[in-house]
């Protein structure tokens, strides 16, 4: 390998899968397009068969009731071991970068990992128990596997939210709250970052200094960004990712007046019981009764499922009125990105989004968005129609 030739591995520990790529860069920076990535695996802690270990096209469930680190830690051998590998040992993994979703106030650039942040990130948990703790196992995993030469890099989602303006950041409750380090911090940065780039590059003949973009980052996690010449300016979730839109399992913003009247019933949940069901038993799988996977509501919708058809509409009409006050917030529309894993695959989802927003000069080219879903994911389309003053972009 050249001496100026790296393999850099990238984790990203969601709330439903661990994602894995590794990438040989060249040089001191990565500049422009991003190279194919070497190899990548997955792991999809939720699938309907049990979890699911992808290696680039090799599949595998593993073991019921398997500690996640072990998953991660098999899924990371298949680097240097048996028919995927594409590297001799762990010692040719020059870095390690982690997608971390909570990093409070007090991480706002991508930080090198140490015994005291991984203590802060295991701190910051509570805020953020679907993602922290999951991607803490990563971290474990990659520093078992690899050992001290390969160091780790936290990236942070909360980072790209910076930027809000604090009519945007702050609730509206006690001003002592802001001592206690209450307020809205924003998820899903790194993606929305990333796509407010590439829609920039898209359109070049935009002027990025005062473009205005809503990113709607729709996967297990949904939520929505709303950018102006690249500074985050509002965002759906908030102190933690629970804030927001209807999501996979996460019910998304319910009236606080709800929640006191639960804890405060005679045989009404605890304050944990209550947390768990607004994280993993509500929004998609809770209206259902079905999955939190859209594409398994959207079958029992079109089987005639009542139940299903009522999560789908409730899911819509959330993601449209989010978008319009993203839009208020914004002055005006120039760009509604989609994207993750929800927002490039279903044609459907863009399409019942996009329905009512011709009063904002958008208008979609229905065959564009099918041809989108049909050819697979991985290419960045624009889907609108040539005389839609508001551009759609499907960005991965």
């Amino acid at each position: 390998m050249a001496v100026r030739e790296r393999n850099i591995l990238v984790m990203n520990a969601g709330s439903s899968s661990q994602k894995c790529c590794l990438y040989r860069i060249e040089g001191d920076a990565l500049l422009g397009d991003p190279p194919a990535p070497l190899w990548k695996g997955k792991i999809e802690w939720s699938a309907p068969d049990g979890a699911r270990l992808t290696v680039l096209d090799r599949q595998e469930t593993l073991p019921g009731g398997e500690p996640r680190g072990s998953g991660v830690s098999r899924l990371l051998e298949t680097l240097w071991h048996g028919k995927a590998a594409v590297i001799g040992g762990p010692g040719e993994i020059a870095g390690v970068g982690h997608r971390v979703v909570h990093g409070g106030s007090e991480f706002q650039e991508p930080t090198r990992i140490t015994p005291a942040v991984k203590e802060a990130i295991a701190r910051l948990s509570p805020l953020a128990p679907a993602h922290n703790p999951a991607a803490l196992e990563g971290i474990e995993a990659a520093e078992q596997l690899l050992g001290r030469y390969s160091p780790q890099v936290a990236v942070f989602d909360t980072a790209f939210h910076r930027t809000l303006p604090d009519a945007a950041a702050v609730y509206p409750g006690p001003h002592s709250w802001l001592k206690q380090g209450i307020r809205r911090y924003g998820f899903h940065g790194i993606n929305h970052a990333w796509c407010t780039e590439r829609a920039v590059t898209m359109l070049p003949d935009r002027d990025p200094s005062d473009l205005r973009l809503i990113c709607c980052h729709l996967g297990n996690g949904c939520s929505l960004a709303a950018v102006r010449g690249g500074r985050c300016m509002d965002t759906t979730m908030g102190f933690t990712p629970l804030e927001g839109l209807m999501m996979g399992s996460r019910s998304g913003s319910i009236d606080p007046g709800v929640l006191l009247y639960l804890l405060e019933a005679p045989d009404g949940p605890t304050a944990a019981e209550l947390g768990h069901i607004l994280n993993t038993e509500s929004g998609l799988k809770g209206l259902s009764g079905v999955s939190e996977d859209l594409r398994a509501v959207v079958a029992a919708r079109d089987a005639g499922d009542a139940r299903a058809r009522l999560a789908w509409e409730v899911y819509i009409h959330r993601l449209r009125a989010q978008i319009g006050a993203m839009a208020a917030s914004l002055g005006g529309l120039d760009v509604l990105v989609f994207t993750a894993g929800v927002g490039e695959n279903s044609a459907a989802v863009r399409s019942e989004t996009c329905a009512p927003l011709g009063f904002l000069g958008l208008f979609l080219n229905e065959q564009k968005n099918h041809a989108v879903s049909q050819s697979g994911p991985g290419k960045e389309r624009d889907i609108s129609r040539a005389n839609s003053r508001v551009r759609v972009l499907v960005i991965p």
